[in-house]
């Protein structure tokens, strides 16, 4: 089973597919057994049978390749690594080599499987990380998939294949603007969801009213609470420093069970 978290949260799972900023391992304090390196493949053009017929340029749709005069260069940081114009090249001109863009680390935290990405430094482009790390997921456990904030194609790659997301916000406009794309994106993938309501109030209905007008459950709400951002912030795990709490994640569990009926 794959659980995707995403929406607006803090760190979770033991898949951080966030690779921007991963911190999974603040709170996990894995053992990081091997570390392997990850890159996507990126053109590279043989001048020599290269007659800047431009097939290529006009196939890609990232802008990767730009033909100047009689010369066809490439950019790549641009490049999503489909193969396509080594494909469609009549020349056969093109060949490919290895790029990195990060490292998947891998180790154990407690009893758990755990597997982080890392993108390196100045890298804008995340999918191709995520979906290594997405590979580490296994059939036959419950994998928790901690996705990257927003709505953007790094998201989307996290959940994709998820059985269940859960979408985490807060009663506020920020909050409330930011679930509301993430419902939208969810419901077109037509993927099982719930939402979880963090920092919650008893005087604050927003959340609430904003949920029920767009026929959303809520799986749980936990309150806004100065004890779990005491414990959050040292880098401890809520239901270990404060067990009044594990009713409420449990809850969350119940719930994703129910709809997902394992």
């Amino acid at each position: 089973m794959k659980i995707a978290i995403a929406s607006g949260k803090g760190g979770t799972g033991n898949l951080d597919c966030d690779v921007e900023e991963p911190n999974g391992h603040l709170f996990l304090n894995p053992v990081i057994s091997k570390t392997e390196t990850a890159g996507i493949p990126v053109p590279v053009i043989d001048e020599s049978k290269c007659a800047a017929c431009g097939e290529c340029v006009r196939f890609c749709q990232y802008r990767a390749l730009v033909r100047l005069g009689k010369i066809v260069m490439v950019f790549p940081e641009l490049c999503h690594g489909c193969g396509g114009c080594m494909l469609i090249c009549p020349h056969k001109a093109i060949t490919e080599q290895n790029r990195e863009i990060g490292s998947v680390e891998i180790g154990m935290a407690g009893k758990a499987d755990f597997v982080q990405g890392r993108l390196n430094v100045g890298e804008a482009m995340s999918p191709p990380l995520i979906r290594k790390v997405l590979e580490h997921a296994t059939d036959d456990a419950i994998n928790i998939i901690d996705a990257p904030p927003g709505t953007s194609c790094p998201v989307i790659t996290s959940v994709r294949n998820a059985d269940f997301t859960v979408l985490v916000t807060e009663p506020t406009p920020f909050g409330l603007n930011d679930l509301g794309l993430a419902l939208d994106m969810v419901c077109d993938m037509a993927m099982p969801h719930g939402v979880v309501v963090n920092r919650t109030e008893s005087k604050a209905t927003s959340a609430r009213d904003f949920c029920e007008e767009r026929g959303e459950d809520i799986l749980a709400e936990i309150p806004d609470d100065r004890r779990i951002a005491e414990v959050y912030s040292s880098g401890k795990i809520i239901c270990d420093a404060l067990p009044v709490y594990e009713r409420c994640f449990s809850a969350i569990w119940t719930g994703i069970r129910k709809r997902i009926q394992v």
